[in-house]
């Protein structure tokens, strides 16, 4: 299950560009590694390295995720959101050393974010690891095919790391529509035309869009809780 996402690796690094819910994906998929067995493995962690933008961390969720087994790794402050110093905790490398862990790394967005991973690159083997870019085709900068490939370029570029695949997460938060999925997906069929980068998968909210509803689309759909959006933003 969900082999199409981890192709064997263990390390997960989960970059984008700004505001394409690459947190909300990561968030989610370590729901379903912790209700999937970590996907074969022993333990399954996050890492949080979006120390460049200070909205929607996974280690918001860190209560909720360690109910389900799941450490999150990041800031020296935790879970803290007052505390906003871009300072990483040294106990990031634990899990990456941890060979019994499926880890998950919430990149921050564009370049910058991608930079601080750069401290991190002896443990992103081409055998370990694996580089998601998440596409989210309602964002001004990646809405056509050469600006995604310009950012995935650029992510790719700061990370040495070529991108193994492409998660489409086109979302207009609480007003998606099956169209906006479609739309996304359309477009990361188009990257993948020109740059051979595969779409391993769709996402959707589960609770604004009816799977039936995409049912033209050509292969894996992961359904998506907001867990990231608390509910007074929508008031």
């Amino acid at each position: 299950m969900f082999a199409y996402l981890t192709n064997g690796k263990r390390i997960l690094i989960i970059a984008g560009h700004y505001g394409s819910g690459k947190t909300e994906f990561a968030v989610n998929l370590a729901v379903y590694a912790a209700q999937n067995a970590s996907f074969g493995h022993a333990r399954t962690a996050v890492v949080d390295l979006d120390v460049v933008n200070p909205y929607f961390r996974s280690r918001e969720r860190g209560d909720m995720l360690a109910g389900l087994g799941v450490k999150v790794y990041g800031s020296v402050y935790g879970g803290s959101v007052t505390a906003e110093i871009p300072e990483i905790s040294p106990e990031v490398r634990a899990p990456l050393e941890d060979t019994g862990a499926f880890v998950i790394i919430d990149a921050g967005g564009n370049e910058p974010g991608a930079r601080v991973l750069r401290q991190f690159a002896k443990y992103f083997t081409a055998q370990d690891s694996s580089l998601l870019l998440v596409v989210n085709a309602s964002r001004p900068e990646t809405r056509t095919v050469a600006g995604a490939i310009a950012q995935m370029r650029a992510v790719e570029s700061e990370l040495e790391i070529r991108a193994e695949g492409l998660i489409n997460n086109t979302h207009l938060l609480r007003e998606t529509t099956a169209a906006d999925v479609l739309r996304g997906y359309r477009l990361c069929r188009a990257i993948e035309g020109e740059t051979g980068v595969p779409l391993v998968c769709s996402c959707y909210p589960a609770s604004h869009v009816r799977r039936e509803e995409l049912s033209s689309i050509e292969g894996p759909l992961m359904p998506l809780d907001l867990y990231m959006r608390d509910s007074w933003l929508d008031k």
